[in-house]
């Protein structure tokens, strides 16, 4: 991987990991990417980071159906029909993922994923 891909996906690994809506797994696997960097084990802990974010970017569909869910109305509370709306927007418009910040990190570092793993 080149120093310039590694620096973008440097600054967009720390936006995920800084990013409300991060999973527990998305933030570990992120850690652990930045803490192989430069090391023997950093190709296969890209590979594994890849993996990870690739499992955990939620597309759009998935978003408006866990809003709509028992479990959605849990998380969300009184917001998870605005969630759900707002999926539908974006959809409209578009929109393969969830826009959250963790999600929109993660879609923006997949767009490296070859460059990464090379």
């Amino acid at each position: 991987m080149t120093k310039e891909i590694l620096d973008f996906v440097t600054e967009k690994t720390h936006e995920l990991i800084a990013a409300p809506s991060c999973s527990a797994e998305a933030k570990a696997a992120a850690e652990s990417w930045l803490a192989a960097v430069g090391t023997d084990g950093e190709k296969e802990q890209t590979q594994k980071y890849i993996a990870e974010l690739e499992a955990d970017i939620m597309p759009v569909d998935g978003l408006i159906a866990f809003a709509n869910s028992e479990m959605g109305a849990k998380i969300f509370g009184d917001k998870a029909k605005d969630v759900a709306a707002h999926g539908e927007a974006i959809k409209a418009q578009g929109a393969k993922y969830c826009d959250c910040p963790a999600c929109t990190a993660v879609a923006v570092i997949l767009t490296k994923k070859a460059e990464m793993l090379k």
